[in-house]
């Protein structure tokens, strides 16, 4: 009987883990930064969006490569969360008062934005 109940009870939770993984959605975009301090903000910024799971942001290309439930965040919030933090992507720039917080190393060319948001 104990083997019944445990054996069902981890086929609903594999079942319930595929559901979730097939809810992710992955998006790459833009993002202007420049070193190590660039890429832990701009990737706690993109996690800190609820529905975010993952987010990598790559020095050298300046690409991020997000995780996200559509249900609960939509590119529009991760853009605008990356831009709080002080990084341009091509939906929003950061304010000029968070950018100029930023520490030296972390000041780098300003991005042009796309009129069609």
């Amino acid at each position: 009987m104990k083997t019944r109940i445990l054996s069902l009870v981890m086929i609903m939770g594999i079942s319930t883990m595929a559901l979730f993984s097939q809810a992710a959605k992955k998006e790459t975009f833009e993002v202007a930064g420049n070193c190590g301090m660039c890429k832990t903000r701009i990737e706690k910024a993109a996690k800190g969006v609820n529905g975010v799971s993952d987010a990598q942001w790559n020095q050298e290309t300046k690409m991020i490569e997000v995780s996200f439930n559509p249900d609960k965040a939509d590119l529009d919030k991760i853009h605008q969360a990356i831009a709080d933090a002080g990084h341009d992507t091509k939906m929003y720039s950061a304010e000029d008062e968070v950018y100029d917080k930023l520490p030296a190393c972390c000041k780098y060319e300003r991005m042009k934005q796309d009129k069609d948001k």
